[in-house]
């Protein structure tokens, strides 16, 4: 049960962990694919272990909605399958999560709700900035992400076919497929029509929908099985309503500016509006290069096993190994104890065969 509570907890870390580890890269004025520049951004990140000669050692684990840099540490340390002694490992946070630019913390003109539409590109081209001037990194050994972290694993493979060598998406698409934006613009509408919103303009936090997001939320989360056998009993939580409050307790802990800009740039993920791919997923996917060790799980509402399995097909050099778990969503994050086993050791595998 500890080691549930743990790792569930670790979603909070905006809120409860310290970021003694967290630095800031300045990326001074950053052009956007939107076509605005933003002035003054940040990117913050952590690192693990150190970079050798080559430059050719490192691992970069982006964040997912939700996380932040801490969001590996299931994966990081002796004995896992990222060894700190072995590999240079990058977390970096995305734009929007409240650490690197974002609505929260941007100033005028560009606070708020005033914050431009980011697009996953636009955190890949940072992280490729921040590898290169910053940490003198060459090449990347692998990009392993979880859900939205896994959107930015295949589009470092579609943008820098020469720059890393292998990626590890889990639980997370390529493209964003119809569904998943209609779930998403569910999602945002819980938020956008608490009375406190105004639009955006809210002196205090949308409470109402802030908690009307978190039941959305918890319905998604994990699957219809989790839901059959109680296992929120595992977190040591009595009722289905106990569900609802952990999420509400994560939702309340983000700007509600920072969860909607968030939630657009995953609606707007497609690989296939990378420049050369002519708007075409299958086109882009089938350019990469790159080993792909492909991680959805069996029970996934987020991104249907089905539809990953679809994506897969056109992908050359890839190995489709689904998570078999209940825990759905949470299990590409590790949230289950046999799940982060069964995530580490399929990836040393995979990067040291």
């Amino acid at each position: 049960m500890m080691r549930y509570c743990l790792s569930l907890l670790t979603l909070m870390a905006p809120l409860l962990l310290a970021h003694e580890n967290q630095k800031i890269f300045d990326l001074g004025d950053f052009p956007l694919e939107v076509g605005i520049t933003l002035p003054a951004a940040k990117m913050s990140y952590a690192t693990h272990g150190t970079l050798n000669a080559a430059g050719d050692n490192a691992v970069l684990v982006p964040s997912f909605y939700l996380g932040d840099h801490h969001g590996y540490d299931f994966l990081i340390g002796p004995g896992k399958a990222l060894d700190p002694a072995k590999y240079f490992i990058v977390a970096t946070d995305m734009f929007q999560n409240g650490l690197s630019s974002s609505p929260s913390n941007t100033p005028a003109p560009f606070s708020g709700n005033q914050f431009p539409p980011i697009a996953i590109r636009d955190n890949v081209s940072a992280q490729l900035r921040l590898l290169t001037e910053e940490l003198g990194v060459s090449r990347l050994r692998s990009v392993i992400g979880f859900s939205m972290g896994a959107q930015q694993a295949f589009q470092w493979a579609v943008s820098h076919p020469g720059f890393v060598e292998t990626i590890v998406p889990m639980c997370g698409s390529a493209v964003e497929h119809p569904h998943g934006i209609a779930r998403l613009e569910s999602f945002k509408l819980a938020i956008k029509t608490d009375a406190q919103f105004l639009d955006g303009n809210y002196s205090k936090p949308p409470t109402a929908g802030l908690r009307s997001a978190a039941v959305h939320w918890a319905a998604w989360g994990t699957s219809q099985e989790w839901f059959r056998r109680q296992a929120w009993r595992e977190l040591g939580l009595t009722e289905l309503e106990g569900v609802y409050d952990f999420y509400f307790s994560l939702m309340s802990s983000w700007d509600a500016n920072n969860l909607l800009a968030l939630a657009e740039t995953w609606q707007a993920n497609d690989v296939g509006d990378t420049e050369g791919s002519d708007g075409d997923y299958r086109k882009a996917l089938a350019a990469i290069s790159a080993g792909v060790l492909y991680m959805p799980c069996e029970t996934d509402m987020y991104f249907h096993i089905d539809a990953l399995a679809h994506e897969a097909q056109f992908i050359e050099n890839v190995t489709f190994l689904p998570i078999p778990s209940d825990w759905g969503h949470l299990a590409g994050g590790g949230f289950a104890q046999q799940d982060a086993a069964f995530i580490n050791e399929a990836i040393g595998q995979f990067l040291e065969p």
